[in-house]
């Protein structure tokens, strides 16, 4: 009997990776790139709106920062992709089979695909001779920025909208966390408008630094177990 109720419980518990130390890697490698840049160089990466010469001197003294730089995101891109498959058979697990879970791991998907073209273009960048050549040292400029910037930042919005609208209606994550979420997917995807809209390129940084709270934070309150989940759900309903 004892047996069988360890058996039930460990077949209520979710297995998988733990998102938490997903996100907690995933922050650390793209942070770790900006402190790398920032210690190597003594100044942050060139925006591709910056005078081309300044940027081309940028690449051409720092190449060995921009290498490492690169490496640190193109790394950070491999525990996002984990963290958005996991993520998605949580809520699974627990019972739920709505759009909304798929939403999210597309966004997740994207967004990591996305964090590992910029890392690997930055990586180019890096390369002798790159620098030299203007047109082409610009070009790889704009696609890195694309990428990591309204490439990552719309699709991520996808992963916290997704996660947040299924977690609202089944009340599997606390209210606040839920509007955060919501609140931050809105600026995400209005970022996408930094493409043609320069000062929009602000809302970038907002939604993903803010966005890399707001995974942590989820991941630390998503129930894993059916049973934690249900006592979740009754605790909201009673409020």
């Amino acid at each position: 009997m004892e047996s069988e109720r360890t058996q039930s419980a460990a077949n209520s518990r979710h297995r998988g990776p733990n998102l938490a130390a997903l996100g907690i890697v995933y922050t650390l490698l793209f942070l770790g790139s900006l402190v790398v840049t920032a210690i190597m160089t003594g100044t942050h990466f060139p925006s591709p709106c910056d005078p081309q010469g300044a940027a081309q001197v940028f690449f051409t003294e720092n190449a060995d920062a921009v290498r490492v730089a690169a490496f640190l995101q193109f790394g950070a891109a491999i525990p996002l992709g984990i963290f958005a498959v996991a993520a998605v058979s949580r809520p699974q697990f627990l019972g739920i089979n709505v759009a909304g879970v798929f939403i999210s791991l597309f966004g997740g998907l994207v967004a990591s695909l996305f964090a590992d073209v910029s890392g690997l273009s930055q990586w180019v960048l890096g390369q002798p001779g790159i620098a030299a050549q203007g047109t082409v040292m610009h070009a790889l400029h704009l696609l890195a920025f694309a990428t990591g910037g309204p490439g990552f930042v719309v699709p991520f919005g996808l992963l916290m909208a997704g996660v947040s609208v299924v977690c609202w209606f089944t009340k599997l994550l606390p209210r606040w966390l839920v509007w955060s979420g919501i609140l931050l997917a809105a600026i995400a995807e209005l970022a996408s408008l930094s493409l043609i809209f320069t000062p929009a390129g602000y809302l970038l940084p907002l939604a993903r630094f803010l966005g890399l709270v707001w995974m942590i934070a989820t991941r630390f309150k998503l129930p894993r177990s059916r049973n934690v989940a249900q006592t979740m759900r009754s605790e909201q309903s009673a409020a």
